[in-house]
């Protein structure tokens, strides 16, 4: 079964767009958004919840746009690099093993399409602190339906068509919210969002991004990389399910 999705809605961003956009780093901290926008929840609890300060703000904002019941849930903010790439590392183990017949360069447009390379000129979102994962959420933090009646993978797009009314709305609410304060969305991935990243710069027509790589003191995440890997290891194949 292949899902139709709005190919006119959002804008593709291809490596290459997004290695040619010109980075001025601006310097601005990475806070901790627990801080910043108390009304969204922690969704996983490998989360490290730290983002850009403009970026923590507005989700604040964002949030403030939730009805009663609905709240907005962080599944990822900024990530280190290392676990950018074993995330990048695990995404390919289980290309390799799905598609055993493809070579490598097939391989990695697949796994390129879920996650972004660690060995580009421009740095994954992620890795900037200027990119968030984003579900809904109910009061007691249970995680919103926003596919069905599809299967998850096959409702990743923010635009694909066959979602039931109920869903798309949830899903309309979230991007709606994100977009209104200045976020711009992945089109390939509903629940993805930046501001300030290359991939924030291609997808809004702008030659230039105000973040790159950014780290931050490994005191203030202690422990959470552990719980990332260990969360990956009894995570299935996506490309077999």
């Amino acid at each position: 079964m292949i899902a139709r999705w709005d190919r006119t809605r959002g804008r593709p961003e291809p490596i290459q767009a997004l290695n040619k956009v010109l980075e001025s780093e601006n310097g601005e901290p990475l806070v901790d958004i627990r801080l910043v926008a108390p009304r969204v929840m922690v969704a996983r609890p490998q989360v490290i919840p730290y983002v850009r300060e403009s970026v923590a703000r507005m989700v604040h904002l964002a949030s403030l746009k939730m009805p009663e019941g609905i709240h907005m849930g962080l599944v990822e903010g900024w990530r280190p690099i290392q676990r950018q790439q074993r995330i990048y590392d695990f995404v390919m183990k289980c290309a390799v093993e799905a598609f055993p017949n493809r070579d490598h360069a097939s391989l990695r447009r697949t796994v390129c399409r879920w996650v972004a390379p660690t060995d580009q000129k421009a740095p994954p979102g992620h890795c900037t602190g200027a990119a968030v994962d984003i579900w809904l959420l109910d009061d007691a933090g249970k995680e919103l339906d926003v596919c069905s009646p599809l299967p998850r993978n096959l409702a990743a797009r923010t635009f694909t068509y066959g979602i039931g009314d109920v869903e798309l709305q949830r899903r309309m609410l979230l991007h709606d919210a994100m977009i209104e304060v200045g976020f711009s969305n992945c089109r390939d991935e509903w629940w993805h969002y930046s501001y300030g990243d290359a991939g924030w710069a291609v997808r809004t027509g702008r030659s230039e991004c105000s973040y790159g790589l950014i780290h931050l003191d490994e005191s203030l995440y202690e422990g959470l990389e552990a719980l990332s890997e260990a969360a990956f290891q009894s995570r299935p194949n996506p490309f077999l399910n």
